[in-house]
């Protein structure tokens, strides 16, 4: 292997990508910070200058994922029409291009679920996360649902939330067992439908 001269400083996110590319291959449990350096091309002293501890570069990581998925929905709100379709494509899109383009990023995901099991700073990242990630789902849901009272909207939202999470699970295991068009479509009508049936409770 040609590893870069100590000299040559590599940058965070050169270590933090090659971290989610072993996270995918090897799972976190498999993960060393030999195996980041190696596919980072540097040394093991390299990613120290960064990060003490492996698992201070693991809750970097975790934070990467969490804010590639807020740069992609800014992006894609930026050209979203403001009705209830387009803004609710803005979410289903980034769940997309992570699970068609960023699978690393949707892998890595899972595993770091798992991990907030027993760690309590990863537990409280993916609790702000999805808490914020439902705050905004709301916010595109309230202008449409008038008179709604605030936990209709928050179960709507939440509801939504475990179709994109759902996709992931299902899709990454077994890619031929649905159309992820079809699916996202259906996903988009149910919310939809759940919405129509909050404001109107006799259909």
């Amino acid at each position: 292997m040609d590893q870069v001269s100590c000299k040559e400083e590599p940058t965070k996110e050169v270590i933090l990508e090659a971290a989610l590319d072993v996270i995918e291959d090897r799972a976190i449990s498999g993960t060393r910070l030999r195996l980041i350096a190696e596919r980072a091309n540097l040394f093991q002293s390299n990613i120290h200058y960064y990060f003490r501890s492996k698992r201070e570069l693991l809750l970097a990581v975790q934070k990467k994922v969490l804010n590639r998925c807020i740069e992609i929905r800014s992006a894609l709100e930026q050209e979203a029409e403001d009705t209830l379709d387009a803004q609710l494509n803005v979410f289903i899109r980034q769940k997309i291009e992570f699970i068609r383009n960023l699978r690393k990023y949707d892998y890595a995901e899972i595993d770091f679920w798992v991990q907030a099991r027993s760690d309590e700073d990863i537990r409280r990242e993916f609790k702000r996360s999805f808490q914020n990630w439902r705050s905004d789902i709301k916010d595109i849901l309230r202008p449409h649902a008038p008179g709604a009272k605030e936990k209709e909207l928050e179960l709507c939202a939440a509801m939504f939330v475990s179709l994109l999470e759902g996709a992931t699970l299902q899709y990454l295991i077994d890619s031929e067992a649905f159309d992820l068009d079809n699916y996202f479509d259906a996903a988009r009508d149910a919310v939809k439908a759940r919405l129509a049936l909050i404001c109107n409770p006799s259909i």
